[in-house]
């Protein structure tokens, strides 16, 4: 629903089949009971730290929030870049379509960043 949080389903789109179980989100996502109950189920928690009124966060953990949020940046820029093409907004009936549809943005957005890349003088092979 749209009124709910994203924390609130957060555990249900985690995937044990993914070769990578590091979870890096933001400061929203701070819960130390479920940061337990998923370290000992074998997830890597990387989520930022946030202060509190009157008790700010230390230099070390402005270190590690940083780095978290250089990795987290590059992600948020593929959303970004989707939702300037419309997000997922589709106009379409039926799920085998609006699955092609969304396919087709994601492999735009490929080509885009490709084209950016080649541009860049990055090598991307």
């Amino acid at each position: 629903m749209a009124s709910e949080h994203d924390t609130t389903h957060f555990e249900d789109v985690l995937d044990p089949a993914n070769t990578n179980w590091d979870i890096l989100a933001d400061k929203g996502y701070v819960d130390s009971e479920r940061e337990a109950r998923l370290s000992k189920q074998g997830w890597r928690m990387h989520i930022q730290r946030k202060g509190s009124k009157g008790k700010p966060i230390s230099e070390a953990q402005q270190r590690r929030n940083y780095r978290i949020a250089k990795t987290r940046a590059r992600i948020e820029h593929v959303f970004a870049g989707l939702a300037q093409m419309g997000g997922k907004t589709l106009r379409s009936i039926g799920l085998a379509r609006a699955r092609l549809h969304l396919n087709w943005k994601v492999a735009a957005y490929n080509l885009q960043h490709l084209v950016y890349l080649m541009e860049a003088g990055v090598e991307a092979f």
